[in-house]
């Protein structure tokens, strides 16, 4: 009995040893700036570079693709986990197909960029990046926010002021939360977490148009995520269910017809 208690206490070190490492550690296991798991394409469009400043000392890589500010919506791109603004360039090529301007941004931390990316510090990362445009004379009206991934969360804290033309999600997640719950169910995310993310908490406040995309293969946020986020959200929306893509959506010409015909409406 004496040995089954000190395995008893050993284990419960052990385990709150690990709980104290992720707390600690938490951020780094959650944001992967130097990750690299996309692709790498030729760029076919014409970019101009700027840097967003948005603290003292730090400002964000942004690409601008201008055709006219004045007579085309503005796309505002807030990208995912991993990697840089290069590894988007595919979607770009297919966004650039479009009559749109488009300015992705890079979060601290990622791209080069200096700071330590937190739940707060991207919303002041994507707010600063709308004032930036707003400066250049696109007015919040013809913006459209576009989050992929980790950047869901992003546009769906910005668009509930309901300021902005439109607001499209690519794989989404509900929340920081239950998308932690299938990586460590083990853990008691619910209170070692700093960064929340919660989007279908905040969905139903946006009343502006809403797309949301999800690859039915998805094994990085579950298909299930992208749905109930649709099914709370307010209207008008719509949802596509990609039957063939997993988390990267491959951006076929179906897909990009569908985005066109959305942004078109609105």
């Amino acid at each position: 009995m004496k040995y089954f208690y000190i395995l008893i206490a050993s284990s419960l070190i052990i385990y709150l040893l690990l709980l104290t490492f992720i707390y600690l550690n938490q951020r780094n296991l959650l944001y992967l700036p130097s990750e690299n798991n996309y692709l790498d394409d030729k760029a076919s469009f014409k970019h101009e570079e700027y840097f967003i400043k948005v603290e003292e000392n730090i400002e964000l890589k942004s690409w601008l693709i201008k055709k006219d500010l004045k007579k085309y919506k503005t796309l505002l791109f807030f990208h995912g986990n991993a990697g840089n603004l290069s590894n988007r360039v595919y979607k770009l090529n297919r966004f650039n197909e479009l009559d749109l301007n488009i300015l992705i941004i890079s979060w601290r931390s990622f791209s080069g960029n200096r700071g330590e990316p937190t739940e707060f510090n991207l919303y002041e990362d994507a707010r600063k990046a709308v004032k930036w445009l707003n400066d250049k004379g696109v007015s919040s009206e013809n913006i459209i926010l576009y989050g992929e991934s980790l950047g869901t969360g992003v546009a769906v804290e910005i668009a509930q002021s309901n300021k902005f033309n439109s607001i499209i999600l690519e794989s989404p997640y509900t929340s920081m939360e239950k998308a932690a719950k299938i990586y460590y169910p083990y853990l008691p995310v619910n209170l070692l977490l700093k960064d929340k993310y919660d989007s279908e908490k905040k969905i139903n406040n946006i009343k502006i148009p809403i797309l949301i995309m999800h690859g039915k293969k998805d094994n990085i946020i579950p298909f299930h995520m992208g749905k109930k986020l649709f099914e709370t959200a307010n209207k008008p929306k719509k949802f596509l269910q990609i039957e063939e893509d997993d988390h990267m959506l491959s951006f076929n010409d179906s897909l990009l017809l569908e985005i066109k015909n959305f942004i078109n409406k609105y």
